[in-house]
């Protein structure tokens, strides 16, 4: 089934880049991951087969791995963002506090 597109999606800034749309969600894949390993632990699939299930189940193991380490890089330059900008006094932000005024001469 094909996945629709949100047409309420946040407009983008430079610094977001668009949401990947090369290929199937990570919770599709768990799903997949899960199908596999339910006809190979219930046998009702040969042994070559099995084999050939369990390699698929590894490279989709990958795939969701992949996604999740792009995931948590994400929320690490969020978060890093988010303390950096709240961790600075008033003053302190660029364009801010007294030496934002014109210079006295």
């Amino acid at each position: 089934m094909a996945r629709s597109k949100d047409v309420t999606t946040p407009a983008l800034t430079p610094a977001t880049p668009p949401p990947p749309d090369d290929g199937p969600s990570f919770e599709d894949l768990l799903g997949e991951i899960e199908e596999i390993i339910r006809r190979v632990e219930s046998g009702e699939i040969g042994l070559e087969r099995s084999i050939a299930e369990y390699e698929r189940g590894v490279g989709l193991l990958k795939r969701c791995r992949a996604i999740l380490t792009t995931a948590e890089q994400k929320v690490e330059t969020l978060s890093r963002t988010l303390t950096e900008e709240t961790s600075q006094a008033p003053g302190d932000r660029p364009g801010t506090g007294p030496a934002a005024g014109p210079t006295r001469r």
